[in-house]
């Protein structure tokens, strides 16, 4: 259940309050800027607002509560499970923070199970949705108690191994006749993973619900949806659906049609089982976030209308729904705040030299047209600059013509020495690390407001030298040796 600081409703868009998160990061980066955290040593930062990561996790949790006693899909289940995507910034202490408000998490690999587990999310609050999950990932997940959605009928069938369901003769897809007595004998929630096959949005390669995309089980492929019935008749222990049909760039509307196939399925899977068997549905993600202004849009409540519009029977009250958000949660969280090393001007166009680049915003970088990031140049002190705006070039560290987060942006004449930062980037800038010239992870700060005042903590230190050689196999080359 949803609960921890800042528990509540946010202020609607375009209100006084929403101003003061720009007001406690500006703040924030004059103590920065104070303190002296740039250095030559540390010429580059990861800034984390725990107040705001707070209000957008209490926005969720409000958007998505019940009517008092609608709250669970059955007597004695849990509440709806609402997951940060850990992908989208894999820090302990972040997640320890989630955590607090009531959060589970989503995790797409062993490793992120593992960073999840750290901080101290319990076994039963864990999703695990990794597309190439191995025998011993599913054994892992197994074991602990970890839900897990799969991702095809391989995966199905690996997973009938496990528990000893003794259907993988052949492929799951043909398997009508099981014994629906079984249980599975974990205590993990499983369920599949299905494609609506609803169309591309924005970004083609964030859209994960194509007629062709490598997720989930294709509902509209022949013969597909009536196997799954079947499947899931023959599998009692088969008790929820998992759908996540976008990501950036893709139409609220457009998402919800996919959910709703999803709830559709599931009451028809309950009609042939003749019981109440697919008790969650898992929703997945994807908002898109706003990248060209402050607000937090959509807001989570706009998201609940349109889905209670086109999916009203999702909140029934017959199944917990479960929520895997990650940009949407922590984008505007987050800023990138870097020094200005050097500016030249080379034909004509006007050259910012700084630290922040593809290691940091690769998709920025690679695809500026989808990515791209607002950036305010300050003094050295910290302070914004007013001046002017010219045409500039914003450059990375990298070895490579194309490490640029703008090109010719029209901004304050940028001077040596001044400072940068790049909003949006509490998702994904932390975990997408392009390892590129043996670049370091960067040192990310997180602050929060406390009596009044600006409070820090270390969420992770910069990559040390020896780390990278360590990573790069320093001294560790050796004869390989069958054991």
């Amino acid at each position: 259940m949803c609960a921890g600081p800042g528990h509540g409703t946010s202020p609607a868009r375009g209100t006084a309050p929403r101003s003061r998160h720009a007001d406690r990061r500006a703040a924030a980066l004059r103590d920065v800027a104070r303190r002296g955290l740039l250095t030559d040593e540390t010429p580059l930062l990861g800034i984390v607002d725990e107040d705001r990561v707070r209000a957008r996790a209490a926005e969720l949790c409000s958007a998505f509560s019940r009517p008092e006693g609608a709250g669970s899909a059955a007597p004695g289940m849990p509440a709806d499970l609402h997951t940060v995507a850990v992908k989208a910034a894999p820090l302990v202490p972040l997640l320890e923070l989630l955590g607090d408000a009531g959060l589970g998490c989503e995790a797409a690999s062993r490793g992120e199970i593992a960073l999840a587990l750290r901080a101290g999310v319990p076994p039963e609050r864990i999703v695990f949705d990794a597309p190439a999950k191995t025998r011993s990932d599913i054994r892992f997940a197994l074991a602990r108690g970890i839900s897990l959605n799969v991702d095809g009928w391989q995966e199905l069938d690996r997973i009938d191994e496990e528990i000893g369901h003794g259907a993988a003769a052949g492929t799951a897809s043909a398997v009508t006749g099981a014994d629906a007595a079984g249980t599975s004998g974990t205590a993990s929630r499983i369920g599949v993973r299905v494609n609506p096959q609803r169309g591309a949005g924005a970004i083609s390669a964030m859209s994960t619900a194509t007629e062709t995309s490598k997720f989930g089980v294709g509902l509209r492929d022949p013969g597909a949806r009536e196997a799954l019935v079947e499947v899931f008749a023959s599998r009692p222990w088969l008790t929820q659906l998992h759908v996540h049909s976008g990501s950036q760039g893709m139409a609220m509307e457009q998402m919800a049609l996919g959910i709703r196939d999803a709830v559709e399925l599931a009451e028809e899977i309950d009609s042939r089982a003749g019981r109440h068997q697919v008790t969650r549905v898992d929703i997945g993600g994807g908002l898109t976030t706003n990248f060209s202004g402050e607000d937090d849009a959509p807001a989570y409540a706009e998201y609940r209308a349109v889905l209670e519009e086109v999916a009203p029977a999702l909140f029934s009250g017959r199944r917990e729904i479960v929520t895997e958000f990650g940009r949407s949660l922590l984008a505007k969280a987050g800023t990138l705040l870097t020094r200005v090393e050097y500016t030249k001007s080379t034909g004509g166009r006007r050259i910012a030299v700084t630290h922040a680049g593809v290691q940091v915003a690769t998709r920025t970088v690679f695809a500026p047209e989808a990515w791209p990031l607002r950036l305010t140049v300050l003094a050295p002190d910290g302070t914004e600059r007013i001046a002017p705006a010219v045409p500039q070039d914003v450059a990375g560290p990298a070895c490579f013509a194309g490490d640029l987060l703008a090109r010719g942006r029209l901004l304050p004449r940028i001077e040596t020495g001044d400072l940068l930062a790049v909003h949006d980037t509490g998702a994904y800038s932390f975990s997408t690390h392009f390892g590129y010239n043996a670049l370091p992870r960067i040192r990310v700060l997180a602050h929060r407001e406390e009596a009044g005042q600006i409070r820090w903590r270390t969420y992770r230190d910069q990559q040390s030298c020896e780390e990278l050689l360590a990573e790069a196999g320093a001294g560790r080359a050796r004869p390989l040796t069958r054991e």
